[in-house]
């Protein structure tokens, strides 16, 4: 997530279900459960993409923070944990994932899910926005209960440069400004970095820089990165789009795309109903649109073992210029490719694993 026109917005998360997978004007150990209780719970959540995430305020004349419109906008928590713990599964296996890494959280969302569905969770959150931190402190962490929040560390820091970070924690626990270097944390199973974050890191460079730091984190017994990425042909061109929900209007505005360096500008709106207000460039991005074979590249560079791809196709883009709710390409599943045709849009999973353990 992020703040518009800061030069630390290179490092934000963006917004993943687009239809690529999207105020008076203001510019603003154990045996893993069977496999096919993770497939049941992932056609549950594919079958209620609409339903909220996370409570919104009840409608009133002040406008809802741009943090909770994100979160209903572009956020499914429950099915990114349910892709997590398959792909854990079927790539390492041999115990349960207890312990997650989320980069470029912003409000950790899906690190506040993780720890609440599971007593023996943690989770560990890393942005470079700190109110997008403390909001998820006051409100997503919050509603918890101090035994759930207790098991969530978030640190606001760059995640090229993650021992840096600083811990944002509760006042009454007297863990503020505490290096993540200088803190005792498990070694995570699972280290995620979605909604395109990786867009935000522009050169080859920052890429297998961060997939080191990726790896560092990873336990030895086994573990995986998971990011996603979008792509296909109406991904390179100017582009708006937008989807409804019962009391605002999210729209996805892409306004450039240099062929040469690859490089984009995305912007997020929200058009309110109650009140009537518009929120301009709410989040504002520049990304580097990266290729699947790029991404693949940088990870084996960083000294990953193997790298899986799993794509799904997402509606045409001139068909579906306005959608209603999280149910764009929802008839459509991830599925692991080793090759897949061009088409106007598309999501992947890329899931690369730390080492052969078996």
């Amino acid at each position: 997530m992020g703040k518009h026109g800061k030069k630390q917005n290179n490092h934000r998360r963006g917004a993943r279900n687009t239809p690529f997978l999207g105020e008076d004007e203001v510019e603003a150990g154990e045996q893993f459960p069977p496999a096919q209780d993770l497939q049941q719970d992932e056609e549950e959540e594919e079958e209620n993409k609409d339903e909220i995430d996370g409570d919104l305020p009840a409608p009133t004349n002040d406008p809802p923070s741009k943090f909770a419109l994100y979160q209903q906008s572009v956020q499914s928590p429950k099915g990114d944990i349910s892709y997590l713990q398959k792909f854990f599964l079927m790539y390492v296996g041999g115990r349960v994932p207890l312990h997650l890494q989320e980069d470029f959280c912003g409000t950790a969302l899906l690190s506040a899910e993780w720890v609440r569905s599971d007593a023996r969770r943690t989770a560990v959150g890393i942005d470079l926005d700190v109110d997008a931190l403390h909001w998820c402190r006051e409100n997503n962490l919050s509603k918890t209960g101090t035994d759930v929040s207790s098991r969530a560390f978030l640190f606001h820091g760059n995640v090229l440069q993650p021992l840096e970070a600083k811990r944002v924690s509760r006042e009454e626990d007297g863990s503020s400004d505490q290096k993540l270097m200088h803190t005792q944390l498990p070694v995570r199973d699972i280290v995620c970095a979605f909604n395109y974050s990786c867009c935000c890191l522009h050169t080859r460079q920052e890429l297998v820089e961060y997939f080191g730091h990726v790896l560092s984190v990873l336990s030895k017994k086994g573990g995986i990165f998971v990011m996603d990425l979008y792509g296909g042909t109406s991904s390179e061109c100017e582009l708006r789009l937008q989807r409804k929900f019962p009391n605002f209007t999210y729209v996805w505005e892409q306004t450039e795309f240099d062929i040469i360096k690859r490089k984009t500008r995305i912007s997020l709106h929200f058009n309110l109903q109650r009140p009537q207000r518009k929120l301009r460039h709410a989040f504002s991005y520049r990304w580097r649109l990266w290729s699947l074979p790029e991404i693949r590249d940088c990870l084996e560079e960083a000294g990953f073992w193997a790298v899986h791809f799993w794509m799904r196709q997402m509606p045409n883009s001139g068909e579906i210029k306005s959608s209603y709710g999280l149910s764009a390409g929802q008839d459509s599943k991830y599925e692991e490719v080793t090759n897949f045709q061009q088409q106007d849009s598309w999501n992947a999973y890329i899931v690369a694993v730390a080492s052969d353990h078996n």
